[in-house]
């Protein structure tokens, strides 16, 4: 059914109210660093935090509640990914009535994961949209900067919303598959690790960083603070598996070294994109954080390949 309540395993509640007691203690932290230092600026800090507050309540509400209300959510954030990936690269007026289709493909992505039809869910962006959009192009009759609008206007539909699209699947597996949380338990599972990969690597290499990992593309990553997030991140794949997921111990750690690895990567491609358009955030829609694309694009990379070796080995 499109519309079904997700059943809350008492795991993905503990879970839950872990999330909430990390976001308590960051936000106490904040106001003693600030008491006890008030010659340092922790405005960003603050930002940060309360960003996560609102991030967190609105995906917890919606993934609490109802089925449809998290496919909403996802497809809203698609939306806003897409929409601020094209404010950043220039379009052809000519294709102003194709990013129409554009957008259209990302409501139609999300009712194939709200039926669970697994089937045109992996082809629909890959094949059937990537061939429509360069015919709806031409039609148009312009054929200067072809090759370039349909590539990155294509390039733009995979990150945003296809593979996106794949965390949003875990919620459309079969329950029976995890019995520590079902569908609800692997997407909080994702997302948790995905994030606190990200924050674990910046800390690390806040704290130790002196050895620069990729100084052409984002001269802030060290390799120290990779392989601390690495670390951090393996860990408590292995600390959470048997709470939310039916992973085995050595599946746990291919897990978190996946998630570490991929999160890296996708961090590194969308800071390679920035670079190349001159711009140091993708937008100011998240104060402290940047923009859309600046939050999720370690799970552009983490979302397909997690969903997929949870499928290979479980589904």
């Amino acid at each position: 059914m499109i519309f079904s309540t997700i059943h809350l395993h008492k795991n993905l509640l503990i879970a839950i109210y872990g999330i909430f007691s990390l976001l308590i203690i960051a936000s106490l932290v904040s106001i003693l660093l600030s008491r006890f230092n008030p010659k340092q600026d922790f405005t960003e800090l603050r930002q940060r935090i309360k960003t996560w507050w609102i991030i967190a309540g609105i995906f917890i509400f919606t993934l609490v509640l109802n089925k449809n209300l998290s496919l909403i959510f996802f497809s809203f954030v698609s939306f806003l990914a897409l929409k601020e990936y094209l404010s950043l690269i220039p379009t052809r007026r000519s294709d102003r009535r194709v990013l129409f289709w554009a957008y259209l493909a990302i409501p139609i992505q999300y009712y194939w994961i709200g039926i669970s039809w697994y089937g045109m869910f992996i082809i629909f962006i890959p094949v059937y949209v990537f061939l429509f959009l360069p015919f709806r192009m031409f039609l148009s009759g312009e054929t200067d900067g072809f090759l370039r609008s349909s590539g990155t206007l294509h390039w733009g539909l995979m990150i945003t919303v296809f593979c996106l699209s794949h965390a949003a699947y875990l919620l459309a597996l079969n329950p029976a598959g995890n019995p520590n949380g079902g569908g609800a338990g692997l997407l909080l599972y994702l997302i948790f690790l995905t994030e606190m990969n990200d924050v674990s690597q910046y800390v690390w290499g806040k704290l130790f960083g002196k050895t620069k990992a990729i100084s052409k593309i984002s001269p802030n990553k060290t390799l120290e603070g990779f392989i601390g997030g690495l670390l951090t991140t393996t860990l408590l794949a292995v600390a959470l598996a048997k709470l939310l997921t039916p992973l085995s111990l050595i599946h746990s750690i291919m897990a978190g070294l996946l998630i570490a690895m991929s999160g890296f990567i996708g961090d590194i491609v969308i800071s390679a994109l920035k670079r190349d358009l001159g711009v140091k955030d993708s937008g100011t829609a998240l104060p402290g954080h940047g923009g859309i694309l600046d939050r999720i694009d370690s799970l552009i990379y983490t979302a397909p390949l997690f969903f997929h070796y949870i499928a290979y080995l479980y589904y």
